[in-house]
């Protein structure tokens, strides 16, 4: 049972959705790992991704976006290394940020990450009872002490906030883990070790989601085989890294595999984040653009949300490294980004073409009123002209004449059309 194994190497990473609060007094750039004479610092990073990509992750000169705290704090067989903020700034939530805790377990992983998730020790206890997870995340782990005056853990009611916390967890077995362990490194994987992938990355047993053997393939198609070595799954609300060779310890290539899945694989689905946070509240600007009038203006708001949102956060490829691609590509189904963005900008243009429609419409009444208005003046006018006739009299009648043939053109068919179109109505004979 998963449930009781302790890895040979157990890492946990947190993510949580916070108000930022204000600009932490902190050293810059995300979390710097060491691995011999390897350090993960932003320069370092930023060489692995894209450039459009390593800006959204951790903003140029002189605009930071992310700052990191060490820290060595250990209870209760868990270790806190340190802790990171994401700024994840969107047009209506400027505060808005993720909060990343870094951890080693010493102890069972699994138990864990079903705290993490809000499930009970034993699925049958009493709904009343306490989350687990409010639990796990006290005392010395409690985020809103460890931020204090920094950023405030966001209610899980509130926009983009996660029911629970986005895990990502690391886990190499031993050679007495044979579930999770290919017979030589060209063997096949047992079934096993998915099914121990899924309840890490799901965060739960098969007593509290028992995965059906008819959708089984289908849940677990989107595993990334990054080597023989290890594998990944990227569910909705956790992620997962498992070895598939027993650990062997200081100098292991599994030292390395925690290093990545801490750092530029973190990376990699904290983009998919800021991408989900932005796709979410695009679709709330799409539901509310008929609640102002004029049209024009949200909607040309909406358009300029969507530009900036592709020019800065929308990338389907990260790196010229596959895994870190597929990892993103893994994430965004899992949300139907792709999907959901195509929607966006359907519907987005459907309003855009709404909104030119009634700009057509307005000016072709605009010109109807003149034609409306001055026709018949004109004509009076050019009358008098053509007669020479100067009396003022004569003018006089002429304009109320035109007054009047006016006022009965608009209540014409057309005239009706005019007015509505001003309105900015579709018009009603």
């Amino acid at each position: 049972m998963l449930e009781n194994v302790t890895g040979a190497r157990q890492e946990l990473t947190i993510v949580l959705p916070v108000r930022l609060l204000s600009v932490p007094r902190w050293p810059e750039g995300p979390f710097p790992f060491e691995l011999g004479n390897r350090r993960t610092d932003a320069q370092t990073r930023s060489t692995y991704f894209a450039p459009a990509s390593a800006r959204a992750l951790y903003g140029a000169p002189g605009r930071p976006r992310r700052w990191h705290l060490p820290l060595d704090v250990k209870h209760d067989g868990l270790h806190l290394l340190g802790l990171e903020l994401l700024r994840a700034a969107t047009a209506r939530n400027p505060e808005h940020a993720l909060a990343v805790l870094h951890l080693s377990v010493e102890r069972p992983l699994l138990p864990i990450l079903r705290s993490l998730a809000g499930r009970r020790p034993n699925p049958a206890d009493d709904l009343l009872t306490p989350s687990p997870a409010d639990v796990l995340l006290t005392g010395p782990f409690d985020p809103a002490g460890l931020l204090a005056g920094i950023a405030d853990v966001r209610d899980p009611d509130t926009p983009f906030a996660l029911a629970q916390p986005y895990t990502i967890a690391f886990m190499t077995p031993t050679a007495r883990h044979t579930p999770a362990l290919r017979a030589d490194l060209e063997g096949a994987l047992p079934a096993t070790a998915d099914r121990w992938l899924w309840q890490l990355a799901s965060r739960s047993t098969p007593k509290d989601f028992p995965l059906p053997p008819e959708t089984a393939g289908k849940q677990l198609k989107d595993v990334v085989r990054i080597s023989a070595d290890w594998s990944a799954l990227v569910l909705r609300q956790g992620a997962a890294f498992l070895g598939h060779r027993p650990d062997t310890g200081a100098g292991d290539f599994f030292e390395f595999g925690a290093l990545h899945s801490r750092t530029v694989y973190l990376d990699a689905l904290l983009l998919g984040s800021l991408q989900r946070d932005h796709i979410d509240e695009l679709t709330d600007e799409l539901s509310e653009v008929f609640n102002s009038s004029p049209l024009a203006r949200p909607v040309a708001t909406l358009e300029r949300n969507i530009a900036v949102f592709r020019s800065t956060y929308w990338r389907q490829h990260l790196t010229a490294h596959g895994t870190a691609n597929d990892l993103l590509l893994a994430f965004q189904n899992q949300h139907r980004l792709p999907a959901r963005f195509d929607e966006i900008l359907a519907e987005a243009a459907d309003y855009s073409r709404l909104v030119q429609t009634q700009d057509s419409q307005q000016i072709s009444g605009a010109l109807g009123v003149l034609t409306i208005l001055g026709l018949p003046l004109g004509t009076a006018l050019s009358i008098l002209q053509v007669l020479d006739d100067h009396s003022t009299a004569h003018l006089l009648i002429s304009l109320a004449l035109s007054v009047a043939a006016t006022a009965a053109a608009l209540t014409t068919r057309y005239g009706r059309l005019v007015l509505s179109s001003l309105r900015g109505g579709g018009g009603k004979a």
